[in-house]
């Protein structure tokens, strides 16, 4: 095998027809048969025409509800068409930026937009990397190319389009566009494409070149490179002009045709978007962006084509350098956690030691605040003791000093009783003796010695 075309081959004439010229013609064949897939970005602020500019650039009318200036942020909207010409068949998908320029604050605008173009890389990446691929029945979503609508202003390029323009030039191929080229006049739009174009160089943003490399369109190629940025008009209303139905714009004082290149650049811009270099910028997304990203993304992840040494570096190689390391930073990163969790433990341990010092000594102070609440209950339990011993002795004396005074009161009661008895039976004894002797008196009877003795005696019953 050669290395190089021409090195190290021999040319070998043939003596007839062989057949393998008709490869062209399989792989058109091939290539009609399985269809063509073209993805478009159209960014720009709202009302500037994007969608209008797809319908006239396709000559058909694309579903899509229009576009509010009240979105809180940027939204990127993405539709897929069946297109159909001649026996050409062509998956389209349009994605438009919703909202883009609408925000008070559009430092980042620009976000959504890249991280959109990332995940439609990072999809056919993870496509790439399957054991099982299907590439040739997938759909590649990838931007094929990104239609910049600038506002028809005359002055300059706005911060938010340098700024985004400068952030996406890596990703996908721009093509800058002045959309509503209408609005201003000849002598402005030539002034106002000279200072886009010197403000695109002096902040170093790339724009997409077509290509020149292929003689049989590196004349047309370059002839266009130096018209871009187009300025371009839309529109889908059909007006007669002359014998002929033209896609133009009715204004009070004129007529703008679309496809009169007199009046626009929309007829260039279709020439070099789909029918020169459509092809050209699936291979740029291709071979550059997309391989870009997948470059960085694999070294991320640790693949590399060749070691410290320069040396060619295999897959199974980096596989078993990053499982190696892996491991090794395993190893490290579970050293790390014993010892954090012998730490942790020891921390812990020194915690809980400390909290049962704190309730032992707190169990003291209670304890000893327990002896002496009991001492306190104890002296004041004597006391009380003391103060009812008293209290029963003294009602003891209370006591018998009453029942003294009971029984002598007794006694006094009883002597009184006693006189008071004695003397009314004396009273009694005497006035039965006074009624005797005047009795005996009376009747003339001797007087008793007896009971005059009586008389002056207790009584007797």
């Amino acid at each position: 095998m050669c290395s190089r075309r021409g090195e190290g081959c021999r040319t070998v004439p043939l003596a007839g027809h062989v057949g393998f010229d008709s490869l062209p013609d399989q792989l058109v064949n091939k290539s009609v048969s399985e269809g063509f897939c073209f993805n478009i970005l159209c960014v720009g602020e709202t009302g500037l025409g994007k969608s209008t500019l797809m319908d006239t650039l396709f000559n058909t009318k694309f579903e899509g509800e229009p576009a509010t200036h009240t979105q809180p942020g940027v939204q990127l909207r993405s539709n897929t068409y069946d297109l159909q010409e001649s026996n050409v068949g062509l998956k389209l998908t349009i994605v438009s930026t919703v909202g883009f320029g609408d925000q008070i604050n559009k430092e980042d605008s620009y976000k959504p937009i890249v991280e959109f173009i990332d995940a439609q890389f990072e999809a056919y990446l993870q496509e790439e990397l399957k054991i099982r691929r299907v590439l040739h029945t997938y759909h590649d979503s990838r931007i094929h190319a990104c239609l910049y609508f600038i506002a028809p202003t005359g002055h300059s390029l706005k911060s938010l389009d340098l700024v985004t323009m400068k952030k996406l030039d890596s990703k996908v191929n721009i093509i800058p566009i002045i959309a509503k080229s209408d609005a201003i006049s000849k002598s402005e739009l030539t002034k106002f494409k000279i200072k886009i174009t010197s403000e695109l160089v002096s902040n170093g943003v790339q724009i997409y070149q077509f290509p020149t490399d292929d003689e049989s369109v590196a004349e047309i190629n370059g002839t266009m490179n130096a018209h871009l940025p187009f300025a371009v008009i839309g529109s889908t209303e059909e007006l007669k002009i002359g014998n002929k139905m033209m896609k133009a714009r009715q204004y009070p004082w004129g007529t703008v045709q679309v496809e009169n290149e007199a009046h626009c650049d929309f007829v260039k811009l279709r020439e070099m978007l789909i029918r020169v270099n459509m092809e050209d910028l699936r291979e740029q997304t291709h071979s550059r962006h997309y391989e870009l990203y997948r470059r960085c993304k694999l070294e991320e992840m640790g693949f590399k084509d060749t070691d410290p040494d320069s040396k060619p570096f295999s897959l199974q190689e980096t596989y078993e350098a990053k499982r190696n390391e892996f491991l090794g930073e395993l190893q490290k990163k579970e050293e790390e956690m014993r010892q954090m969790f012998v730490q942790r433990v020891k921390e812990k341990e020194a915690e809980l030691k400390e909290a049962e010092k704190e309730l032992h000594e707190k169990f003291d102070r209670l304890k000893k605040l327990h002896q002496d609440e009991k001492k306190k209950l104890e002296d004041k339990k004597k006391s009380l003791d003391d103060e009812v011993n008293a209290f029963k002795q003294r009602k003891t004396a209370a006591e018998l000093l009453q029942s003294q005074g009971s029984q002598a009161g007794g006694s006094q009661t009883l002597k009184r009783d006693k006189e008071k008895k004695n003397s009314y039976c004396f009273t009694v004894n005497s006035a039965v003796c006074c009624m005797l002797h005047e009795t005996q008196v009376l009747f003339g009877l001797p007087v008793d010695a007896l009971f005059l003795r009586n008389r002056a005696g207790p009584p007797f019953l």
